[in-house]
């Protein structure tokens, strides 16, 4: 996400770095960089100004804290301004009002509306633990009923059903005295999207937003538009009181623009992030974390509560007492763990979230990509569970045989033993008395300042 605003950045603020003092010369160049970087990620012009501008203001003459460098201290001014140009802080959905809260989805056609509808349903019933229902409003297209309707079922949340013979604002007035009767909490509604922004469509929608009057009306962007994400939205808060937007596809923006201008622009919130195409990759929008991960710092929040979320304890649990034990750690704890990590959105998307992590060598990379995975969880599912419990076993024909099960090579089956084994006496040592502080003093060249245990 944002890959090459965070790079550029990221390259430019290693510049300023060791300076004595933070001056207007000093900084200048430094400055001028960030400006490209913004530029290039297709910011709009008038949010690259005034961030600039800020920046500028806050560094020149600053005195420096004793604890941090002026390269440290003008690193935290530009932190600073990027959370205030995408909104300082997490701003909630409003839903406090009489059962149903109903939200109005709008945005343009393939922005990932009805998607968006599926995730934000899932998000309230499984975080928020409300119960949802789902109404599609949008009568040209009647793929998009379907499509919400399979989602519906999907995220396992109630589905009213719309036909396209029928009035949108009819068919929404139906969906709240249904939601009601059936004591919902909240209901989402789905409308049409346009290939551009109309006066036929704007009516429309206002039309229903007035008959409805919902507690929330959230606008829908696709984040790789770039700055006419944040024209669009203006647009249509012009025609409609928007309370948020939702930003999508941003796990395949490398720029960042539409993040960085929306606000700004609007002077509305980003609420949510679409972060891939699964029901749950949906993540409220937190702009210090979004700050924290252009300039490379990592966002351990984010992976603390992914973690959370997603981790198995259990699993967990299971295989720490066989570790306490000294029952040994096989290979089908080793593909167990290759599967929870690959539902989490896989190594890739871990390191992403932490600090330093922007300056892993490319082979680093692509020796964690979520393909490696795939092939090393075949490889073990082409093996014997006799096998999996005794690797030694696995020998010439034996791996000539899980190769060719796998459809890979014979050097990757022996890549992923080594690979085992490691991790095996790694496992192994971490579970004798003191194993873990033990593991740590064996590391001890290989940790950063500070992590070494006492002796």
């Amino acid at each position: 996400m944002f890959e090459n605003l965070s790079d550029r950045l990221t390259r430019t603020l290693k510049n300023i770095s060791g300076r004595g003092r933070l001056t207007e010369d000093n900084i200048k160049e430094t400055l001028r960089e960030v400006r490209m970087a913004l530029l290039e990620a297709d910011v709009a012009l008038p949010v690259v100004r005034d961030f600039v501008n800020q920046v500028k203001e806050r560094s020149v003459g600053l005195e420096v804290s004793k604890s941090l460098t002026p390269g440290q201290e003008f690193l935290k001014i530009v932190k600073k301004a990027l959370e205030e140009a995408m909104g300082e802080a997490n701003e909630e959905l409003t839903l406090n009002t009489q059962p149903p809260a109903v939200v109005l989805m709008a945005g343009l056609q393939g922005a990932g509306k009805t998607t968006s509808v599926g995730k934000l349903a899932r998000f309230l019933k499984e975080r928020k633990k409300k119960k949802v229902m789902v109404v599609s409003a949008d009568v040209y297209r009647p793929a998009a009923i379907k499509q919400l309707e399979t989602l519906a079922k999907e995220v396992g949340v109630e589905f009213f059903p719309s036909d396209i013979s029928q009035k949108p604002v009819d068919i929404v007035n139906a969906a709240i005295t249904q939601a009601r009767l059936g004591f919902y909490d909240i209901l989402l509604v789905d409308t049409a999207g346009r290939l551009h922004v109309d006066s036929e469509m704007m009516d429309e929608i206002k039309a229903l937003h007035a008959a409805i009057n919902p507690i929330e009306t959230l606008f829908v962007v696709d984040a790789m538009t770039g700055q006419d994400a944040a024209n669009t939205a203006k647009a249509f808060n012009e025609a409609l009181p928007l309370t948020g937007v939702i930003l999508t596809k941003a796990d395949g923006d490398a720029r960042g623009g539409a993040a960085l201008s929306i606000r700004h622009i609007t002077g509305k919130p980003i609420k949510f992030i679409g972060m891939g195409e699964k029901s749950d990759a949906l993540e409220p929008f937190h702009p210090d974390r979004i700050a924290s991960r252009i300039l490379g710092m990592g966002d351990m929040m984010s992976l603390i509560e992914e973690l959370e979320q997603k981790v198995d304890r259990d699993q967990a649990a299971k295989v720490a007492a066989k570790m306490m034990k000294g029952q040994g750690f096989s290979l089908e704890d080793f593909r167990d763990q290759l599967v929870q990590m690959r539902s989490m959105g896989g190594m890739m998307s871990m390191l992403d979230k932490l600090p330093g992590m922007k300056n892993l060598p490319a082979g680093a990379k692509d020796q964690m990509n979520n393909k490696q995975f795939g092939k090393m969880e075949a490889i073990i599912n082409s093996m014997t569970p006799k096998e999996r419990q005794y690797p030694d076993l696995i020998k010439g024909s034996r791996k000539k045989r899980i190769a060719s099960g796998s459809g890979t090579q014979v050097q990757d089956v022996n890549q992923l033993l080594k690979q085992f084994m490691q991790m095996q006496k790694m496992m192994k040592q971490m579970g004798g008395k003191g194993g873990l502080m033990k593991m740590m003093r064996g590391m001890g060249g290989k940790l950063p300042p500070g992590m070494l245990p006492p002796r």
